[in-house]
């Protein structure tokens, strides 16, 4: 006789708010009892969204606009903390407002080349064209932007492009954005599971079961039935730990679920790293800085990117800037050492009065965490790990929908392909509310046209393997095998120093070689910590799972890629070769012998033949 193991209330509507409502009810069990409500299907997601950004929460929206479809979102933090909020400077789309002259065309060809024509053009063109509605969208939701005297919202020129198209609050563009999401997902009665740890993504076959998360308030593993789910879970920046501006939860889990059931990474060697981190911890100086007039200083004094980028100086694409700023403290021009070295950004020539009103949070961080008034004083800056070009590959970007039957991607998780190997600065929020968009209009769709068709009893097999698993690493037996941190450590130095902002064969080599070694000792790694209420040690160990995951994807990637492209540079190769590499690179994990391997996909050209990126 199956046994009731919990039962929770979800956060639902004003819930959220505080407001305690008995709505819709989920369960969990211990792997070997399931609830008879759960056998009937009582608690059976339509759409099941994985990540609470702004893809997942724009998904939501989207497939909630059924009004009889039955939309959760699930995060493993709580909505509004997402790696979303932290994004400054705007969203690109063709409004008309700050500079009619700007068109959709100009939009395309701005991001094809930015992207250093590694774009798919034809999903380029249908995300071009949609950006711009989803920003009267979002208007017309209540977002805050920057007005212009008569009203209309205010546009600013980003690296890379040719028209001011940037729309945007402040430097808090994301900030506003998930809060101005998460309210509608509210008014639209929306479930929110939050504090749950998706661990898995269950199928027997091509049948999609639901999702195995771990809530973490109990310990409980839970089995979510869905008919849908969208992986929207953001990017893996955290491989490079200390050097990068994504928050902790950005660790890969959506990358790694997905691949684990079929889904190719797609380009995962194309990693971002954003040319102005403070060089102290990573943490991300806006783009909309050099927008508004900051400038880039080495230890002498000089304004050096005229030696890389005479004509766009600060604002050419951000591949070229961190490049360049990486050659400038290699070469004895920076400040700092080590890890923490940097060259100088210079707010001073800006006006004071115009950084605090377009600039305060770049103003508060500076102060915050490297002790600079950037009214008074340049703030020492370095590349920083921000963006992952690559993901899960969306196999149709007019649905959202994976190869896999049932699993649809969005945001910086996927890779549809819309930004090659290097994204224009404005162009992340514009996608997570495009594809986020397009994401939940296709999963509901399918729901719609499709019966549930999963096993009950897989879902509950796979809850036992991860009580296994959670018993396995706890055991306090393992004392004196290395622990997460340490390994985590190590592979981080791998990460930066073999597979950062210049690589090389031998690097690459020498770095495959010690994420083999780190798997091995993840095998026997000692967690220390068997408490089942808020066990984050756990929680870490599961996503250094995942950080090692991603790792190898990203070093198999730019070990085949013997080219220089975007944001994946090679030392050993530094020339573009079109003739060989104008492709996608797919990287596949083998379910049954655990190694890896690549495929690779030509990149769709519509009318912009490849040609040499000046700046």
């Amino acid at each position: 006789m199956a046994t009731e193991i919990s039962r929770r209330t979800f956060i639902k509507g004003a819930a959220a708010a505080g407001v305690v409502l008995a709505a819709g009810t989920y369960f969990a069990w211990d792997g070997k009892n399931i609830p008879e409500k759960v056998k009937t299907g009582d608690v059976t997601y339509d759409v099941l969204v994985i990540g609470s950004g702004g893809a997942g929460m724009r998904a939501a929206l989207a497939a909630a606009e059924r009004k009889e479809l039955k939309v959760a979102v699930m995060t493993k933090l709580v909505p509004t903390r997402s790696a979303s909020t932290m994004a400054q400077g705007g969203m690109n789309g063709v409004t008309g407002v700050s500079d009619p002259t700007d068109t959709v065309e100009s939009h395309v060809f701005d991001t094809i080349k930015g992207g250093d024509y590694l774009c798919d053009q034809d999903a380029v063109e249908y995300f071009a064209e949609r950006a711009g509605e989803n920003i009267y969208e979002l208007d017309y939701m209540g977002y805050p932007f920057n007005r212009q005297k008569d009203g209309a919202f205010h546009q600013r020129k980003m690296g890379g492009h040719s028209h001011p198209r940037a729309s945007y609050f402040e430097d808090r563009a994301g900030h506003a954005m998930v809060h101005t999401l998460f309210e509608q997902c509210l008014e639209n009665d929306i479930d929110f599971i939050s504090e749950c740890q998706m661990l898995e993504i269950s199928m027997d076959g091509d049948k999609l079961n639901g999702v195995i998360a771990m809530d973490m308030r109990t310990g409980n593993l839970l089995g979510v039935p869905a008919k849908s789910v969208i992986i929207a879970t953001g990017g893996y920046g955290r491989v490079y730990w200390v050097r990068t501006s994504n928050p902790y939860s950005s660790t890969g889990d959506g990358i790694v679920a997905g691949m684990n059931v079929g889904i190719p990474f797609k380009d995962p060697e194309m990693v971002q790293f954003h040319p102005t981190g403070l060089s102290a911890n990573g943490v991300l100086l806006s783009e909309s800085s050099r927008a508004e007039g900051a400038l880039l200083i080495n230890k002498n004094g000089e304004r050096f990117m005229s030696k890389y980028a005479p004509e766009r100086m600060e604002l050419a694409t951000r591949d070229i800037v961190a490049r360049a700023i990486a050659t400038e403290i290699e070469q004895g021009r920076g400040v700092g050492e080590g890890i923490h070295a940097g060259v100088y950004m210079d707010f001073t020539k800006i006006p004071a009065e115009r950084i605090h009103e377009r600039l305060g949070q770049v103003y508060d961080l500076s102060r915050r965490f490297a002790g600079v008034d950037i009214t008074k004083e340049p703030v020492p800056i370095a590349p920083t790990c921000h963006y992952s070009m690559g993901g899960l590959e969306m196999a149709d970007f007019h649905t959202g929908e994976s190869r896999v039957k049932g699993v649809y991607v969005a945001g910086e998780c996927s890779c549809v392909s819309v930004h090659g190997a290097n994204r224009l600065g404005a162009n992340s929020l514009s996608e997570v509310l495009v594809f986020g968009h397009t994401a939940g209009d296709g999963a509901a769709e399918f729901a719609k046209a499709n019966s549930y068709v999963g096993s009950q009893d897989s879902l509950a097999k796979a809850c036992d393997k991860w009580k296994e698993t959670f018993d396995k690493a706890t055991t306090r037996g393992r004392e004196g095998n290395k622990s997460v941190p340490e390994i985590r450590d190590a592979m981080i130095n791998t990460m930066w120093y073999k597979a950062g902002v210049f690589r090389d064969e031998a690097q690459l080599t020498q770095a495959s070689a010690e994420l083999d070694a780190l798997d091995k000792e993840y095998e026997h790694c000692y967690v220390g910590d068997n408490s089942h209420v808020y066990n984050t040690a756990f929680e870490q160990y599961v996503e250094l799972g995942n950080l090692l995951q991603i790792s190898h994807a990203i070093v198999q990637g730019a070990l085949a890629r013997k080219e220089s492209r975007g944001g994946h540079s090679r030392r050993d190769f530094p020339k573009r070769d079109d003739a060989n590499f104008l492709k996608h690179t797919l990287i596949f994990k083998d379910k049954e012998t655990g190694k890896y391997r690549a495929e690779y996909k030509d990149v769709v050209i519509t009318k912009y033949q490849p040609k040499e990126r000046k700046y």
